[in-house]
Formats: structure tokens, C-alpha cells, sequence
């Protein structure tokens, strides 16, 4: 099949020269070693790619473990570690290790993300010296498999209110598991099914009869690989994906462990049955210990942009093997990328996984900087969060729709289990809901922007946020909100008008800006008013929030697109002159103008585009998408993913 992957550029414009291998250390940045480390024990192991459509379930999930096993010994899944145990040192190079992992076997990333993420990373944050000597040298090897068991079936994304308890027998200097029913059953809880010893179990703790709120527990749940007296573990059995990760449910039948058993950072429990913490607000207390494990957040969103690579990759490449008609008759048919269609499809898929990409960095700095102690305060620590929960959700919702529009765009090649698109679409499915449902996850971006990341932050529910909110004027929420006097600049940049509308530049970044920054106020303000009006009213402050969450979540993902568009930009401009920063210019205004097009009408309902300015940008992203479809291949090819993870050879070759 001939193939052409260089096409005359775009009429006016002169080609960028991509350095593939220049882009390739921009966007790996400085944890360009870990990630290739990464690389290398992929390709080693990029046989389970096709064992996991070949083997059982059984033998896969071994299969699976025995993977995560051999990377622990490379160093890779324990950069997050302190080195006194035998880790890295180095949060940032943790999650920069398991967003390159996504470029392989997903059922092999989320085994990780179990064991070093979650279990670990709760070991690690929640506990203190003594749960740190006893669990974190064998749990960094893989000796020690454990689970983190705080999901409920009847409980959800309310973690506040989950029904497992944790009674205190002062008598027996023990603490009491007990699940009081079906509904308190732990589940969908990652291997618990099979591999798991241990389980950090998230529980009420009741005290001197007393309830203490959610705390949690080191549980054995198997010993000598058989289940433990007084636990019952059930399969979850088969799974739209990630077949290789043995999730299981776990009910507690009065499971005595001993005091010490307590995660005890944030409060501990006295022999005789005293209770102590040192952050006396019980809701401050919940949400600081929630807060610690908030890399889990900022790993799912770094892999979900990375397995989008994936597919985008073998897309693209396939877009410029495959013909289909011919455009006169006397020439060969043409190439899938040289049509204007198959170009709109993929192009600001590709420019928005670069935006997403940027973000990414910037979530996992922040991550690293906060848990380092180079910047933890508590107003670092809700911004870390807000920013972790929003930049997760647009992250993982983009994987779906991109796994979809490559699947479509390889047409009936695509739909073969061969080609990855099967695997890539059942396994990254469900990042959109766990590690917080993406809709719940926008809800606390919100609280964030409408309290100003408050004192009070910690302690808001939805009904403590709509009291707050309709305690302050709408101009103090607006103050408080605008930074950068985000009004003010967005009036001086947008003032309307046509002669405005012919005047102002579409390809000026601050333009752009702007546009996405007016419409986030503009959200943000009706936002509060609607809260305001409701309580005025009389209402109930619940019915009300209810009923403006629809503005709540829009506000929230405007927010978080508006700091995607910055990352890109700040990104393009710190590059030196060269050909790869021509080229991430362009991918930056295919993202800015393609993002303001899809929300063509709200702006235009608002007074902020013409008909005629809307028109033009749509003429300008097809005119970007001209201009980026010589790069395509290259732009791909600097996401360094190793061939053998494409594993599509009726697709690329």
C-alpha cells in the first residue's frame, strides 16, 4: 500500500520542520529518564498485549501480577517512595512513570495503580513510622499485595457516609470490623478478589460509643493465601475491561485487628480508649485525609491523555496508508488525511491531547511541590486538589471520546481485536468514574471557585457551599474569583461591537484568553446569582443547588479549559524560536479556535461573537487543520510510543 505522510503544505504557509526527537525531550521534560526506563520494560513485556486476548481470566490475572512484580524490581512503580524504604524519592517521577505505562496494557497500569497508588500511597500518606517499617519495603517490591477498600455499594462517591464500622474495645485494646449489611459491602475494590493480603479499610470508628467519622485500617484479609476468619470476599467477576485486575467485594464479620492497626496520622486512638487528632474540626479532618491521596486523581488523568495518544497514533497512521476514491479520474484515490473530514476528526483531537498534555505537567508540578514541601499549605493543597479533580475529568472524558472518533476513523479495521481499539475503548472506559465520577469531580472545582478555596473550604457540603455563596454579595464572590481582574481585562479585550469583531486578531493568544476567561466569569456570576435569587426566595437551599447544577458542572469545565488554554500557551511561549514551536503555535490555535467553535453558541448568545466572526473561525480551524495535516505523523511520533504498543498491523504497518 503506498503511503504519503508529506503532502505539499497549506497554500501562504511555510512548513514547520518538526525535530521529532527535540519534541519528544520537550514534552517528556525532565523525567525523560524515568519514562524511558518506562518504554524499555513495556517492549519487554509487550507480549501481554496479545495474552490478554488469548489467555483466561485466571491465568491472565496472574499473568498480570507477575508483570507488575518484575517492573517493581526495575525501580519504576516505586519513584513515589521514600528511599529509606526503598524507593525513588521523587512524587513527580512517580506519576510521570505510570502516565507512560498507559502506552501499554491498561489491566497492568490499574494493578499498579492498586498496589503502589492506592494501597501504598495510603500506607504511605495516611500512616506514620510504624505502619512505614512494617508495610513499605515488601509492599515496594510486590512482595506484599494489598488493596484499598474504601468504595461501597450503596455509598458511592459519598465517602462520608460510608456504613462499614470500626468499633474501639478498650477492654481488648482492638478495633472491631463489622459490615452492618449489603449495602456497607466494600466493592469494585481492585485485588481483592485474589491477590490481596492486606486492605486498607476506610470505616467509622466508633469510640467509647461515640462516632468519630471515617477513618482508616490496616486488615489482613488473607493469610497463607487463603482468606481470613471472619472475612468474606467475593468475585466481581467479568468486566467491560481491565480483565486482568481482580476486583472483588469484601464484607467484614466482627474482624478484630489491634490498636496499631490504625492509619494514625491524623488522629489516633489511646490504649484506654481516648480518641486525639490535632485538627479538631471533625469535616476539616475528613477532607485533609481524603486530600493526601489526591495522586491518585492526577495519575488517572495523566494516563487517560496517554492511552488517548495511543489511539490517536494508530489513527493517524492509518489516515495516511488507507485510500478511498479517487478525486478526479484520472489520479489514484485519495489518502483518509487529505480529506477535509477525516482531517476536522482527528487534527483538534490531537492539538486538544497536546492542550491536555501541558495541563498535566503543570497538576503533577503542583502535585510534587505540595507533597515535597516545597509549597504545603493549605490554600496550595485546595488549589492542588481543585485543579487535580477538573484537570481529571476533562482528561479521562477526552480518552472516551478519542477512543471512539480513532475506533470510527479505522472503519472496519478498527473494530478488530488485533488492531487495540476493543482493548483501549473496554479498559479506559471506566476512567471517567473512578477515582471520583467526573460530574461529583466538577461539583468540587465549583466549591472551590465560588468559596475562593475559603477557610471554610473543608467543611462545606452542596448545602454548606449554596449558605456560604448567598452569604456574599455577588461582587465580593466576582473580586474574590478574579485574580488577574479577569473583568476587567476581558471589558478592555472584548468591548463588541463589529468594528471590534474585524479588528481583533483570532490568532492572538491573549484574544483567545480572553474569550475563555469572559466566559468563565460570566458562568461564575450567574452561578451565584441563581443561588443568591434562590435562597432570597425562600427556598430550599438543596432544591436550589439542585437546580442550578447543570450551571454548576458548565462553570467548572469552562474553569478547567481555561487553565488547559493557559498551560498550552505559557508552554508555546517559554520554547525557544524553531521549527517544533511554529508547530506547537499552530496546534495551540487549533485547540483555542476549535474550543471556542464547539461553544459557538453561548458565546454568540452572550454577545461576545458575531455571526460573521463565528463563521470565521470555522474557516480558520479548517485552514489550521490544512497547516497541521503535513505535521501530523511527526506530531504523533513525539509521543514516543514504543511501536510495539500500537500493535495494529493492519493499520500502521
Amino acid at each position: 500500500m503506498a503511503t504519503d505522510t508529506t503532502p505539499p503544505a497549506a497554500s501562504g504557509c511555510t512548513r514547520p520542520e518538526v525535530d521529532v526527537r527535540a519534541l519528544t525531550e520537550v514534552l517528556d521534560g525532565e523525567y525523560a529518564g524515568i519514562r524511558n526506563l518506562v518504554r524499555t520494560n513495556l517492549v519487554t513485556h509487550a507480549s501481554v498485549l496479545e495474552e490478554a486476548d488469548e489467555l483466561g481470566i485466571d491465568a491472565f490475572r496472574e499473568r498480570v501480577r507477575e508483570l507488575v512484580v518484575e517492573m517493581a524490581a526495575t525501580g519504576q512503580t516505586g519513584m513515589g517512595f521514600p528511599s529509606e524504604y526503598g524507593g525513588g524519592g521523587d512524587i513527580g517521577a512517580s506519576i510521570a512513570a505510570f502516565e507512560t505505562l498507559a502506552f501499554g496494557d491498561l489491566s497492568v497500569l490499574v494493578k499498579v495503580g492498586v498496589q503502589f497508588g492506592l494501597f501504598g500511597g495510603a500506607i504511605l500518606h495516611l500512616g506514620t513510622e510504624r505502619h512505614h517499617r512494617a508495610y513499605l519495603p515488601d509492599l515496594i517490591t510486590g512482595r506484599l499485595m494489598g488493596c484499598f477498600a474504601m468504595t461501597e455499594t450503596g455509598h458511592g462517591s459519598d465517602v462520608q457516609a460510608l456504613g462499614t464500622r470500626a468499633r474501639y474495645d478498650a477492654a481488648a485494646r482492638e478495633f472491631v470490623i463489622t459490615t452492618p449489611g449489603d449495602l456497607a459491602r466494600k466493592d469494585y475494590i481492585g485485588n481483592a478478589a485474589r491477590h490481596a493480603e492486606l486492605a486498607v479499610v476506610f470505616a467509622q470508628l466508633e469510640v467509647g460509643g461515640k462516632s468519630e467519622g471515617v477513618h482508616a485500617f490496616v486488615v489482613p484479609v488473607r493469610v497463607g493465601g487463603e482468606v481470613a476468619p471472619g472475612v468474606r470476599i467475593e468475585d466481581d467477576g467479568r468486566k467491560m475491561g481491565l480483565n486482568g485486575v481482580d476486583n472483588g467485594r469484601i464484607w467484614f464479620d466482627d474482624v478484630r485487628v489491634p490498636r496499631e492497626a490504625l492509619l494514625n496520622r491524623f488522629a489516633d486512638v489511646s490504649a484506654d480508649g481516648v480518641y486525639e487528632s490535632p485538627i479538631e474540626n471533625p469535616g476539616r479532618r475528613f477532607f485533609t485525609m481524603l486530600g493526601t491521596l489526591v495522586q491518585g486523581r492526577v495519575s488517572v488523568g495523566g494516563a487517560g491523555v496517554n492511552a488517548a495518544k495511543v489511539a490517536l497514533a494508530i489513527a493517524t497512521k492509518y489516515a495516511v496508508r488507507r485510500r478511498q476514491f479517487r478525486a478526479a479520474p484520472d489520479t489514484e484515490e485519495q489518502l483518509l488525511l487529505d480529506y477535509g473530514l477525516h482531517q476536522r476528526r482527528l487534527l483538534p483531537l490531537i492539538a486538544r491531547t497536546y492542550a491536555l498534555h501541558f495541563a498535566q505537567d503543570v497538576v503533577r508540578t503542583q502535585l510534587h511541590d505540595v507533597f515535597s514541601g516545597t509549597e504545603d499549605d493549605a490554600h496550595a493543597r485546595r488549589r492542588l486538589e481543585s485543579r487535580a479533580a477538573g484537570t481529571k475529568a476533562l482528561a479521562t472524558w477526552h480518552t472516551t471520546r478519542v477512543v471512539q472518533e480513532c475506533r470510527e476513523a479505522c472503519g472496519g479495521a478498527g473494530y478488530l481485536t488485533v488492531n487495540r481499539f476493543a482493548a483501549l475503548r473496554g479498559d479506559s472506559d471506566i476512567f471517567t468514574t473512578f477515582e471520583g465520577d467526573n460530574h461529583v469531580l466538577l461539583q468540587l472545582v465549583a466549591k472551590g471557585l465560588l468559596t475562593h478555596y475559603a477557610s471554610e473550604f473543608e467543611d462545606l457540603d452542596q448545602l454548606g457551599t449554596v449558605r456560604h455563596v448567598t452569604g456574599l454579595a455577588v461582587e465580593t464572590i466576582m473580586e474574590k474569583t478574579s485574580a488577574h481582574k479577569l473583568l476587567e481585562r476581558v471589558r478592555d479585550l472584548l468591548p463588541g461591537g463589529d468594528e471590534w469583531d474585524r479588528e481583533a486578531g483570532l490568532f492572538d493568544s491573549e484574544y483567545q484568553l480572553a474569550m475563555l476567561r469572559y466566559r468563565e466569569e460570566h458562568m461564575l456570576a450567574g452561578v451565584a446569582r441563581r443561588l443568591k435569587r434562590g435562597i432570597d426566595q425562600e427556598r430550599d437551599p438543596g432544591a436550589v443547588f439542585s437546580q442550578v447544577q447543570d450551571h454548576v458542572i458548565a462553570v467548572a469545565h469552562a474553569h478547567v479549559e481555561r487553565l488547559v488554554l493557559e498551560a498550552f500557551v505559557d508552554t508555546v511561549r517559554a520554547l525557544p524560536e524553531s521549527g517544533n514551536k511554529d508547530a506547537l503555535g499552530l496546534l495551540c490555535d487549533l485547540f483555542a479556535l476549535s474550543t471556542i467553535e464547539a461553544d459557538r453558541a453561548w458565546f454568540m448568545e452572550h454577545g461576545r461573537l458575531t455571526a460573521q466572526r463565528s463563521k470565521a473561525i470555522s474557516r480558520e480551524v479548517n485552514e489550521l487543520c490544512r497547516k497541521v495535516r503535513p505535521l501530523a505523523v511527526d506530531l504523533v511520533d513525539a509521543w514516543g510510543i514504543p511501536p510495539e504498543m500500537l500493535r495494529a498491523p493492519d493499520l500502521v504497518g
